[in-house]
């Protein structure tokens, strides 16, 4: 195929996957992969890197928020360039070699993707542990039963997987929502958002602002990974060229927004002195404590139920999307060819 056909190929919207995934449907995957148990626990780690300093934590969140939406809107260019199912491997094909596409995809069907779902799938069986009487091998039983569920469930269209990624999105921003609102409203404390103990403990450790900012944005970066997989089902977008920027700004910039407020609302439920006890001490659940602290006895199981569906849209949201990129190194015959076949009727990639 020579340059000017493979570019044609690459631009052109016919395709013999379903066009099933709408604006929403895409910003479910973006926050369902993103949004997980991190929202509970990664702010303990922001604020250490950033000297315990309030006000510093919430600029690295909105930094790292701000860097996650210029990285959306260059895919958001590329996915409307070429709205093809791969994401990346594609990307990486056109822009260096396709020996660097392959190496992307190949590493992600060996270990990243795998490895991905089945720690989720781990961690989600761990939550349910502390309710539920299970052995080490019911938890790891258990993973394998969910991954080879949502599995089997995705062979059934792309449409079928979209709608539960949507509902199990909003399921897992209730619980979030009803721990922020409350700690909102609820919480007394007024926290000291300047930077003066920041500066202070640079020049006691001998670093700079900058220095901690860049290690902080680092940890909140984790919390916002996961939104480079909608341009993996680029092929499978509605109208892809309008849908796609649309869902990633609005689903990026969704987050953003609530990571921020939910790290604000943690301190205005628990003193400054509390925080800095607890992260010490190793308890990063601050998100827990919280709960705890405004709905009593049920913010336990209010988080338990948040945490679980989190990693429930995480898991589902890997299983439909990464396929994509191996039927992409399929599709440039650089894999195996049958991971380039499509179910006749279901129109997704079944090896």
């Amino acid at each position: 195929m020579n340059h000017e056909n493979r570019i044609s190929e690459l631009t052109q919207e016919q395709t013999e996957f379903k066009r099933d995934i709408g604006v929403f449907g895409g910003v479910s995957i973006i926050g369902g992969i993103m949004i997980g148990s991190g929202i509970f626990y990664l702010g303990s780690y922001v604020l250490e890197r950033t000297g315990m300093n309030s006000g510093l934590a919430l600029i690295c969140w909105i930094i790292a928020g701000l860097i996650s939406l210029f990285g959306g809107l260059c895919y958001a260019e590329l996915g409307t360039a070429m709205p093809k199912a791969g994401g990346r491997v594609i990307y990486l094909n056109e822009a260096f070699h396709p020996v660097v596409g392959f190496t992307a995809g190949f590493t992600d069907w060996l270990i990243g993707g795998p490895g991905s779902i089945a720690a989720v799938s781990i961690a989600l069986m761990n939550v349910l542990q502390s309710f539920f009487d299970v052995s080490a091998f019911g938890v790891k039983a258990g993973a394998i039963v969910l991954i080879v569920a949502l599995t089997v469930y995705n062979l059934f269209g792309v449409k079928a997987a979209s709608m539960v990624q949507s509902l199990s999105m909003v399921a897992k921003l209730v619980p979030v929502i009803i721990v922020m609102l409350a700690a909102l409203f609820v919480g007394s404390v007024s926290p000291d958002l300047s930077l003066e103990s920041a500066n202070t403990y640079a020049e006691a450790n001998d670093t700079s602002i900058l220095a901690m900012v860049a290690m902080a944005v680092v940890a909140s970066l984790w919390a916002y990974e996961g939104w480079t997989n909608l341009n993996t089902v680029a092929e499978e977008i509605k109208n892809p060229k309008r849908n796609l920027p649309l869902a990633l700004i609005i689903g990026i910039g969704g987050v953003t927004v609530l990571y921020t407020l939910f790290n604000f609302a943690i301190m205005k439920v628990l003193p400054h002195d509390e925080i800095v006890s607890m992260i010490n001490n190793e308890d990063l659940y601050l998100g827990t404590a919280v709960a705890k602290k405004v709905l009593g006895s049920a913010g336990a199981i209010v988080v338990s139920a948040g945490m679980v569906l989190a990693m429930f849209g995480t898991a589902n949201g890997m299983v439909l999307a990464q396929p994509r990129m191996y039927y992409a190194m399929a599709e440039e015959g650089h894999f195996f060819k049958s991971f380039a076949k499509l179910h006749p009727k279901y129109k997704v990639p079944t090896v």
